[in-house]
Formats: structure tokens, sequence, C-alpha cells
């Protein structure tokens, strides 16, 4: 008779029905790696702001004017993000209004930092107008 087997999972050698599956697996695909995400450029404009983003601005300057023993981060966040939620769409307006403009201004300026760097002078309306204006009465 033979006594039971003793052996552990981590000791057996991998079948090769096993490695088969695996190799099939990635052998249709060999070609199609993972692209790396590309580093942010440091000279890149920064994303703007949400409505809740800059709702909270304004609610942090006026809570720490009334609470200013407080000084929880999340007692503010908990506190700003409960009256966010109770404020109706008209109260929220003016701060989706700022968001949709940071986001306009946003994407002009992205605009602007792309066609630099692949080399192209846009010129802006501003741009038309001299900065500087130097008379010599000779």
């Amino acid at each position: 008779m033979r006594g039971p087997m003793t052996t552990s999972i981590a000791n057996k050698k991998p079948d090769a029905e096993m490695l088969n599956l695996k190799n099939r697996k990635t052998s249709g695909n060999a070609t199609v790696k993972k692209e790396k995400s590309s580093k942010k450029d440091t000279g890149a404009p920064k994303r703007p702001a949400g409505a809740f983003f800059i709702f909270m601005e304004e609610f942090r300057k006026a809570y720490k004017e009334n609470f200013p023993d407080n000084k929880s981060i999340s007692a503010v966040g908990k506190a700003g993000g409960e009256k966010w939620k109770s404020m109706s769409d008209s109260e929220k307006a003016p701060y989706v209004e700022k968001a949709a403009k940071r986001k306009a201004d946003y994407g002009k300026a992205m605009e602007e930092f792309k066609n630099k760097l692949k080399g192209i002078d846009v010129k802006d309306d501003e741009s038309d107008k001299s900065t500087s204006e130097v008379h010599d009465d000779e």
C-alpha cells in the first residue's frame, strides 16, 4: 500500500499544457506592447479646476473665517461637500460659468503651447500691436 501524497504545489513543475496556454495567449499579440505614458512637460499649462473646486476655493476662506480654530482639512472638505450637494443648480451656476471660462482659456493656452512645440508661430490680435514704441526726434 502506498501512503498519501504529501507534495506541495510550490514543488510541482509546471505542466507542458500550462506552458502552452501561457505562450498561446501572448503569441497572438506579441507585437502589441503597452505604450508607456509620456512624461508630462513642465512648461505645459495646468488643467483648470472644475466648478466644485472653484466653489471650494471660496468656501475654504469663509469656513476659516467662521471657524479659525478648526485645523482639520477633512472637516472643511466634508462641510464643503455637504453644502455643494444641498445647493440648487441656480446657486451652482456662477461656479459652472467660471469653470467653463477657465476651460476655454486652458484650451487656448494648450493650443499655443502645442504650436510652440511644433515651431509654428501664430500671430494673435495683440501681437500685431507694438509693445514698445520708441520715437526718436532727431
